[in-house]
């Protein structure tokens, strides 16, 4: 049974992504381990680990000069190629074939499928917590660790600006406002299931669960 270290391995995701995942696969199982409803926890931590496994294909390898490191820029541009003619020009639908060639059960696959930014009004009306826990997980976490839902969409809002990719998750400054409001909405429907506050996500809490989640055996 293969680990997620070993599946990112096979995959050639880039180190920054792999810590992305993991982030995302740690703060969906904090929330899970701390939900007072019943919700398929193995799910939510699957679908999470392996939510972006297609990114490359849409990432521009210059915005952070320091994720291309050690390997460098032409080799990820190589892997981002391979990519592309292996899944095609759209990095969701690869999500979805890969985490199906992984193996994931079909719960996860849904979940990897049903998740976005352009998707939290969406999310927010939807009954499915194990959806709406892997959503705040994933609009939780920046490039570079754990933020503050208002940080992170900032954060999210100035590089989709800066990198030209803003019409893939909407269309207009009203949109992003309307999704803004809902990404709100989401972390209150979340975390109001829970005894954690907004603050108490944060990379000191999820550090214990990284190691733990990078080894867990999943195919």
């Amino acid at each position: 049974m293969k680990s997620a270290q070993e599946i990112y391995e096979e995959y050639r995701i880039m180190p920054s992504l792999q810590l992305h995942q993991l982030r995302v696969a740690a703060v969906g199982k904090l929330v899970c381990e701390n939900f007072r409803e019943t919700v398929d926890a193995k799910a939510v931590v699957l679908a999470c680990l392996f939510h972006d496994m297609g990114n490359i294909i849409k990432s521009d390898l210059t915005y952070f000069p320091d994720f291309v490191e050690p390997e460098g820029a032409e080799y990820w541009e190589k892997v981002k190629a391979d990519f592309t003619q292996k899944y095609g020009t759209n990095h969701h639908k690869a999500n979805i074939m890969i985490a199906k060639d992984i193996g994931l059960p079909s719960a996860a696959v849904a979940l990897v499928d049903g998740v976005g930014f352009s998707q939290i009004a969406y999310v927010v009306a939807d009954s499915s917590f194990e959806r709406k826990i892997m959503q705040y997980a994933d609009i939780r976490v920046g490039p570079r660790g754990i933020l503050s839902l208002k940080d992170r969409l900032a954060e999210g809002r100035k590089r989709y600006n800066t990198t030209k990719k803003a019409r893939m998750y909407y269309e207009s400054d009203e949109e992003f406002e309307h999704l803004t409001r809902a990404a709100e909405a989401l972390e209150q429907q979340v975390l109001l299931q829970t005894h954690i506050s907004p603050e108490e996500v944060n990379d000191t809490a999820v550090a214990p669960l990284i190691g733990e989640l990078r080894k867990s055996p999943v195919a």
